[in-house]
C-alpha cells in the first residue's frame, strides 16, 4: 500500500518540461553551432571595447572562452577527421594558426580567426541540414498492415510479415500493401504516387498492381509477388537515399585539396622555425616569429569568406524572388547546367484534368449536356467526373433528377433521370462501334491530341462527347523559349503514353520526350542525360519524381509539389512559376564571377604576404590587417549579390 507521502515523492510527469525539452530543446539543437560562432564574435567585440578597463588575466580568460566557445565545433570535428582519415585538414590548421597567434601575443587575432571559421562552417551546416531531411512523407504512404486472406479467413498482419504468393484484400479507398497481381475484383487505381499521372487506371484480374498506390473503387484480391522490402516504392526510397549520399566530383576535388594545402602550409611553417637560423643567420627568435606569421597568413580565412558571403548572399536574393536554394554548391552548379529534364504532370502541367472541347449532336442543346452530365457527374469521385461538374459550373443541378447512379469502377457511371437511362463513361462502356462513328470519328482526332475522350448516351444514342487534358501551364512555354535562348536542352520524361506525351512536348515546345517512364526508368534516363551533357537539372513535384530528382546534378521542386519532392531537390520554386528558373540561372552566373574574383584576389594576397614574410619587411600586425582586411573586402564584395 502506498502512503501519502511516497505518493507525493514518487516521481509524476512534468508537462513544462516535457514541452521544454521536446520543443525548445529540439529546435535549438540544429543551430547550436551558429550560436557558439555568434557568441564568440560578441564576446571578443565586448573584449575588444573594454580593453582599458580589464585586468590582463580577465582579458586573457576573456579570450580563451572566445577560443573555447566558438571553436569548439570546428576543433572537434577537425580531430575526429583527422583520427578518421588518418590526414590533417583545414579545421585543424585554423586551430593551429589560432595557437601560433596567441602563443606570440595576438589574442584578439587568434580569437578572430576561429570567429571567421567557426561562423562560416556554421552557417554551411545549417544549409546543409536543411537540405538532409529524412524523407518521411515517402515512409508515410507505405501502409504498416495489409488484410491477409488464409483459409477462408481474413486476418490483419504487418506488411513486413507478408511473402510471395501470399493473397490480401484491398478496400475502396485502401492503399495497395505491396506490388502484387490482381486475382479477384477490378478497380481504378491511383498511380500517381508511382507514375506521376494524375488520371487513375483501369485495373482487373491478373494486372500489375504497386504498393502505396491506392483503389479507388471496387475491392479486389491481389497475390503477392515482391516482398515489402524489394517493391518499387521501396525502390524508390533507396534511390533517394543513395543519390543523396554520393559526392560529388568538385566535392571529392575539395577535400583532396584540403589535405594537400594542410601538409604544405604546415611543412613550411616547421622547416620555416629552424632553416632560415641556419641559412640567412636569422636569430630562432625570428624564425620562430616568422613562421608563426607565417602560419596565421596562410591560413584561408579570406579563401573560405570568398564563398560562403557570397553564396549566402545569393541565396537569400533568390529566396525574396521565390526560388530556394538549398545548399551554396546548388546555387553554383545552377549556371553550369546544360540540358533540363521536366516531369509532365504538375510541373508541365497543372496536374488536374480540365474539359477542352464538349461536342454535342445537332438536336441536342449544350446547356442540356452540361446541365445533366455535370448533375450525374458529381455523384462521383472520379478527377475526369470531377472535370465535368467543374465544367458545369453555375448549373442548378436540383432540376434534374437523378436516380440509382452506379459507378462502374474506371469504365463510368450510370443513371436514371425521368425513366431514361444515361450512360457517361469510355468508348467501350457506351458503345465502341457507335462511339468511333460519332460525328464522324471526331473521338480519334481528339485522341491523338492526347486527349482523354468520355462519351454521354441517353437511352439507346450517343448525344455527347468531352474531351479531356491536363492542360499545361502558362508559363511554361515562357520558360522553355528562354531556356532555349540560353543554349539549355529541354526534355520531359512522363508516365503518360506516347501520344498524350507527344501532344504536350509539341505544345510546350520541348526539345525531346520520353514516355511511359516507371520512377526506375526516370533515374535511368536521367543518368543517360548526365553522361550526355555533363550538368543535367531534373525538375518534378511527385513523389515518383524524387530518385530522379536525387540522381540529377541539380533537383528542382515545384512548391506546392509532394513533401517527398520538396524534401529531395536541391532548389525549391516556392510559387511555382517556372520562369524564375532563368532568373535562378542568371544570379548563379553572376553569383560564380563574384566567387572567382574574390578567391582570385584572396589567393594573390595571401601569397603576396607569404613572399612579403620571407623577405623580411612583414610585421605580425601588418600580417594581420592584411589578412583580415582581405577577409572584409571580399565579405563586402560578395554582399553585392543582394542587390
Amino acid at each position: 500500500m502506498t502512503t501519502g507521502s511516497e505518493t507525493l515523492q514518487s516521481p509524476k510527469h512534468n508537462p513544462f518540461k516535457s514541452f521544454f525539452e521536446t520543443s525548445f530543446l529540439s529546435r535549438i539543437s540544429p543551430h547550436l553551432e551558429l550560436i557558439a560562432a555568434l557568441f564568440s564574435g560578441l564576446l571578443i567585440l565586448i573584449t575588444w571595447l573594454l580593453s582599458d578597463h580589464l585586468s590582463q588575466t580577465m582579458w586573457v580568460i576573456l579570450h580563451l572562452i572566445a577560443f573555447a566557445i566558438g571553436g569548439y565545433a570546428k576543433a572537434k570535428e577537425g580531430i575526429q577527421e583527422t583520427i578518421a582519415n588518418k590526414e590533417l585538414n583545414v579545421e585543424m590548421l585554423m586551430v593551429f594558426a589560432a595557437i601560433g597567434s596567441a602563443a606570440i601575443g595576438y589574442w584578439t587575432e587568434g580569437a578572430i580567426l576561429i570567429f571567421i571559421f567557426a561562423l562560416s562552417g556554421a552557417l554551411e551546416t545549417y544549409t546543409m541540414n536543411k537540405s538532409n531531411k529524412e524523407i518521411s512523407a515517402l515512409m508515410n504512404l507505405q501502409p504498416e498492415q495489409a488484410l491477409l486472406i488464409s483459409d477462408g479467413q481474413e486476418k490483419v498482419v504487418p506488411v513486413s510479415k507478408l511473402k510471395v504468393e501470399d493473397i490480401v484484400a484491398v478496400r475502396a479507398g485502401e492503399r495497395i500493401p505491396a506490388d502484387g497481381m490482381i486475382t479477384k475484383g477490378s478497380t481504378a487505381i491511383d498511380e500517381s504516387a508511382i507514375t506521376g499521372e494524375s488520371i487513375p487506371v483501369s485495373k482487373q484480374n491478373s494486372e500489375e498492381v504497386f504498393a502505396g498506390t491506392v483503389a479507388l473503387d471496387g475491392s479486389i484480391s491481389i497475390k503477392i509477388t515482391k516482398p515489402a522490402s524489394e517493391t518499387l516504392f521501396q525502390k524508390i526510397i533507396q534511390m533517394v537515399q543513395t543519390a543523396q549520399e554520393e559526392k560529388s566530383p568538385s566535392q571529392l576535388f575539395i577535400e583532396r585539396f584540403e589535405g594537400t594545402y594542410v601538409k604544405v602550409v604546415l611543412a613550411v611553417v616547421a622547416v620555416m622555425m629552424f632553416l632560415p637560423t641556419l641559412l640567412f643567420s636569422w636569430s630562432l627568435s625570428e624564425s620562430i616569429y616568422r613562421a608563426m606569421i607565417l602560419l596565421v597568413v596562410a591560413s584561408p580565412c579570406a579563401l573560405v569568406a570568398s564563398i560562403m558571403p557570397a553564396t549566402l548572399s545569393a541565396i537569400s536574393n533568390s529566396a525574396k524572388r521565390g526560388v530556394l536554394f538549398k545548399g551554396g554548391v546548388h546555387a553554383e552548379n545552377l549556371s553550369h547546367m546544360k540540358a533540363i529534364a521536366f516531369d509532365k504532370t504538375g510541373t508541365l502541367t497543372n496536374g488536374t484534368p480540365e474539359v477542352t472541347d464538349l461536342y454535342t449532336e445537332p438536336n441536342v442543346e449544350k446547356e442540356f449536356i452540361l446541365l445533366h452530365a455535370g448533375a450525374i457527374e458529381k455523384e462521383s469521385t472520379h478527377p475526369l467526373a470531377e472535370a465535368i461538374t467543374s465544367n458545369s459550373s453555375g448549373m442548378d443541378f436540383s432540376k434534374v433528377n437523378v436516380q440509382e447512379v452506379k459507378t462502374w469502377s474506371g469504365n463510368g457511371i450510370t443513371a436514371i433521370i425521368d425513366n431514361e437511362t444515361w450512360k457517361i463513361g469510355k468508348a467501350g462502356f457506351v458503345g465502341e462501334s457507335a462511339a468511333s462513328h460519332f460525328q464522324n470519328g471526331i473521338a480519334e482526332k481528339m485522341a491523338a491530341q492526347g486527349k482523354t475522350i468520355v462519351f454521354v448516351k441517353r437511352n439507346q444514342h450517343i448525344i455527347a462527347m468531352y474531351a479531356l487534358k491536363d492542360t499545361i501551364r502558362k508559363e511554361a512555354k515562357k520558360a522553355i523559349k528562354t531556356l532555349h535562348k540560353q543554349g539549355i536542352h529541354t526534355i520531359m520524361l512522363t508516365g503518360d503514353n506516347e501520344t498524350t506525351a507527344k501532344a504536350i512536348a509539341a505544345e510546350a515546345g520541348i526539345d525531346d520526350y520520353i514516355a511511359t517512364c516507371l520512377p526506375e526508368e526516370k533515374v535511368n534516363h536521367v543518368k543517360a542525360l548526365r553522361n550526355k551533357y555533363g550538368n543535367v537539372a531534373m525538375v518534378g513535384d511527385g513523389i515518383n519524381d524524387a530518385p530522379a530528382l536525387a540522381t540529377a546534378n541539380i533537383g528542382i521542386a515545384m512548391g506546392k509539389g509532394t513533401d517527398a519532392a520538396l524534401e529531395t531537390a536541391d532548389i525549391v520554386l516556392m510559387k511555382n512559376d517556372l520562369p524564375k528558373i532563368t532568373n535562378a540561372i542568371l544570379l548563379s552566373e553572376r553569383m560564380n564571377r563574384i566567387v572567382k574574383q574574390n578567391v582570385i584576389f584572396s589567393m594573390s594576397v595571401i601569397l603576396l604576404l607569404i613572399a612579403s614574410n620571407f623577405l623580411q619587411v612583414l610585421d605580425l600586425p601588418l600580417g594581420v590587417i592584411g589578412h583580415e582586411g582581405s577577409t572584409i573586402l571580399v565579405i563586402l564584395n560578395g554582399l553585392r549579390l543582394l542587390k
